[in-house]
């Protein structure tokens, strides 16, 4: 079976001294965002080979134990390979679109969401763009992974300059509490910023007294030091 034959080479390769550093960088303290996840140790250049290995192989119901793993590196190898079979020349997009969307209560952590959310519903939905109403219904969940997932996805609109969505859900977060969300606005404005200046600054404009520190901290992270020390000190 490929799921075992996966779950069994990523144990191999897990150390006990990486799932220290992965239960910290991750958060799993008591009631912190990821306390009952669960990792075994694995790097994620070693998770990307392993994932390469069988994505060409492995078949759906062998992938579905692997997405749905209790284990962390288990489940992003699974999203990776899923991501390895959208991008494939002879891939069934639309079928790999709502399998994603099946699954969606198990990409539950940040880096599931951001090595997985743009190139499979960013990608298509650009393409199909009367599905972004999902993004929009997303941005409103009170599921902190499903936020996170309706603006991360929007950076494959960013990367197409299309920044109408970014932007409309961004407003829509802006009041979120968690810094993960914070962080992800900054970042998808960070992109505008490096593709169309005046859209973002003129959103940081609009919105500073609403905009979280973090997110305009990693906003502005592109511009140049004068002018980052004006958006900091709001003198503009």
């Amino acid at each position: 079976m490929s799921a075992e034959k996966i779950i069994d080479h990523l144990k191999e390769l897990s150390t006990s001294q990486r799932k220290k550093s992965n239960e910290w960088f991750f958060k799993t303290g008591k009631g912190e965002y990821s306390e009952f996840d669960q990792f075994i140790g694995v790097t994620v250049p070693n998770i990307r080979s392993v994932a390469k290995k069988y994505s060409k192989t492995i078949n759906e119901h062998e992938l579905t134990i692997i997405v749905r793993n209790p284990i962390h590196e288990v489940r992003l190898c699974g999203l990776i390979i899923l991501v390895n079979k959208y991008q494939s020349k002879a891939s069934d997009k639309k079928s790999i679109y709502n399998y994603y969307l099946q699954n969606i209560s198990y990409i539950n952590n940040w880096d599931l969401v951001d090595s997985s959310a743009p190139h499979i519903l960013g990608d298509y939905m650009f393409n199909n763009q009367e599905e972004i109403n999902l993004l929009y219904r997303l941005s409103q969940s009170n599921n902190l992974w499903e936020k996170r997932i309706s603006i991360i996805t929007t950076l494959m609109f960013i990367k197409n300059n299309h920044f109408g969505p970014t932007l409309t859900i961004a407003k829509t977060l802006l009041g979120d509490r968690h810094d993960l969300i914070h962080k992800a606005i900054g970042w998808t404005l960070r992109e505008i910023y490096k593709r169309d200046e005046e859209v973002a600054t003129k959103f940081l404009r609009e919105n500073y007294t609403s905009l979280p520190r973090t997110t305009l901290r990693y906003a502005i992270e592109k511009m140049s030091e004068p002018e980052r020390k004006i958006y900091l000190k709001a003198k503009f």
